[in-house]
């Protein structure tokens, strides 16, 4: 409870966060849609300041992401990483873990399943290989995701720090990997790996660049994760250790077991995403930019949008993976640079933490004379 005091006259005033005295799904949504119209409200100011009509800006982007049958097949391909990790990221995330390496987690996840194809992919056959693949990509993305985890519990490192950190060591990593050992001998020059065998490559919807098997894979394990959290005793001591880690200890929930876990989910969903955009989109392992435009970031607004709720994240990971295709259909019709797309996330975020705290504190004021 968050307490502050200060003088104004010959008054004592003093300001308390506390908790509300009931929170109903009613004054959730309405505090979700008052943030995200207040979002909106911001970043039409932004395309003001650049110059740009705000209404005509916003309609480039949604009528490029959802107006045209090649929009659709666009936001479905950027959507499908963004289940993936969304869902993983509302597992930690409602343990009060604060992932924000889910980028790195992905990078890794492509890593090792290029290894694993590259290395065994001749010797397997598909029906074996695809599966083998993706669980090559889950244990690289879990065994990075436990490094933060087991730093918070046994060190006291903030997960904040060392997520983050360990994105631009795997961006590094994948960088020096695809110039100098894993340089591939038939790219002619250029940085990539060699590409994996055909028969582990993910099939797409024709005419589109939508691997299903991925996409499938994000709706079940939403479904999964949702399951999880909210039906399952590990779900509830996950939300109990968010809650109060002090109750959860009283209550002898182990909670160095719930860190190490929700990091595994986590981080083990975001390296299948990263299994899908190798062997689904590029079929080879090249810069951490190609691999990723950025769905480890985005996918943290994705998860706060849908409430860290996994189903709720499937329609905000939609939605953002709208706002990704848009963003690049207004840097080309009115030539503005790639960051707005992540200054709209930013925005968008901020104004999401900011209705999420005003929806678990409310203010009380004291005042008395001195």
């Amino acid at each position: 409870m968050a307490e502050a005091d200060f003088r104004l006259g010959g008054l004592q005033i003093s300001l308390r966060w506390e908790p509300p005295q009931r929170q109903t799904p009613l004054l959730s949504a309405f505090t979700l849609l008052a943030a995200l119209a207040m979002g909106f409200l911001w970043v039409g100011l932004a395309f003001m300041l650049l110059g740009v009509n705000p209404l005509f800006a916003l309609e480039k982007i949604f009528l490029g992401s959802f107006g045209s049958l090649y929009g659709w097949k666009e936001t479905l391909t950027k959507g499908i990483p963004l289940f993936l990790i969304s869902g993983g990221l509302c597992v930690a995330y409602q343990a009060k873990f604060w992932n924000i390496g889910a980028e790195s987690q992905l990078l890794m996840g492509a890593v090792w399943s290029t290894w694993f194809g590259l290395r065994f992919g001749e010797s397997v056959s598909p029906g074996l290989g695809i599966p083998l693949l993706f669980l090559v990509g889950f244990l690289g993305g879990a065994l990075w995701g436990v490094i933060p985890a087991i730093l918070k519990v046994r060190f006291g490192m903030s997960e904040v720090i060392s997520t983050l950190m360990l994105n631009y060591v795997a961006a590094e990593f994948v960088s020096y990997l695809i110039v100098g050992p894993w340089k591939g001998k038939s790219k002619y020059g250029y940085p990539y790996t060699d590409d994996l065998p055909k028969h582990l490559l993910l099939g797409t919807i024709p005419g589109t660049r939508i691997h299903y098997i991925t996409l499938a894979l994000g709706i079940v394990f939403s479904l999964l994760l949702f399951v999880l959290l909210y039906r399952t005793k590990f779900g509830y001591e996950v939300r109990v250790v968010g809650e109060s880690p002090e109750a959860a200890r009283y209550a002898g929930i182990d909670y160095f077991r719930t860190a190490v876990s929700v990091m595994i989910i986590s981080g083990g969903v975001a390296g299948m995403a990263g299994v899908g955009e190798v062997a689904g989109i590029h079929h080879h392992l090249s810069y951490p930019g190609n691999i990723s435009a950025g769905y480890g970031f985005t996918a943290i607004i994705t998860a706060w949008l849908g409430n860290l709720n996994p189903l709720g994240s499937l329609l905000s990971g939609l939605f953002f993976a709208g706002i990704l295709v848009g963003g690049d259909a207004i840097q080309i019709s009115l030539r503005l640079p790639a960051a707005t797309v992540h200054l709209f996330n930013g925005i968008l975020l901020f104004v999401l933490l900011l209705g999420n705290f005003f929806l678990n504190h409310r203010p009380v004021v004291h005042i008395r004379r001195r």
